[in-house]
């Protein structure tokens, strides 16, 4: 049976914020986590995917997110912010923290089902980017790649973006790689499906 093109959203809640594994909501929904460089758009995507304006908060000041924030859809999937990466500013020690928590998270939470990265199309991926994906790759966790900001560009553009990724070392063949606009809608209805596919 075909899935729907996109997820009919009923309600869409802040669950909670976690600084370490005790903290983490004590559910048995399947979870999507979110992963990217600090400001590339991340936010923005949960809350075009949920259908609301300020469900996980957007900000101009990148690195802005310390913690790993639960969100509730339709009472049965969770949406999982974590910690943006990669930004200069943001100290040592605390970008070290971050990482432990992160790692921890995708290494042992037992309902997560898919870890969408984030990147912007526009930027050929980083180290952090390409690090992120070949870690996920080598644990057997399954991810698929957002490339965020696409109205900026012309479709032209797009398509050779997305060929240009696609052809990055270290990108495993078969990477589901989706163009996505918050602004145009652009991808939305792609994006839930690929969700829905991994939650069942």
């Amino acid at each position: 049976m075909p899935l729907p093109s996109t997820m009919k959203i009923h309600s869409a809640e802040f669950l909670k914020s976690a600084f370490n594994f005790s903290h983490y909501p004590a559910h048995a929904h399947p979870e999507v986590a979110f992963a990217g460089r600090s400001n590339v758009g991340k936010s923005s995507l949960i809350n075009a995917l949920a259908g609301r304006k300020k469900l996980a908060q957007t900000s101009n000041t990148p690195g802005r997110t310390r913690s790993i924030n639960f969100f509730l859809i339709n009472r049965r999937i969770c949406f999982v912010d974590l910690p943006g990466y990669g930004y200069a500013r943001v100290h040592t020690e605390i970008k070290k923290s971050w990482k432990v928590m992160v790692e921890q998270y995708l290494m042992e939470r037992s309902n997560l089902r898919l870890v969408v990265v984030i990147m912007d199309i526009r930027r050929d991926p980083s180290e952090g980017d390409l690090n992120l994906m070949e870690w996920l790759d080598a644990h057997g966790i399954p991810f698929a790649v957002v490339l965020t900001k696409s109205d900026k560009l012309s479709k032209g553009e797009v398509r050779a973006r997305e060929k240009r990724l696609r052809a990055a070392p270290g990108l495993p063949a078969g990477t589901i790689v989706i163009p996505f606009s918050a602004v145009t809608g652009e991808g939305k209805d792609k994006v839930w499906k690929v969700i829905q596919g991994y939650i069942g």
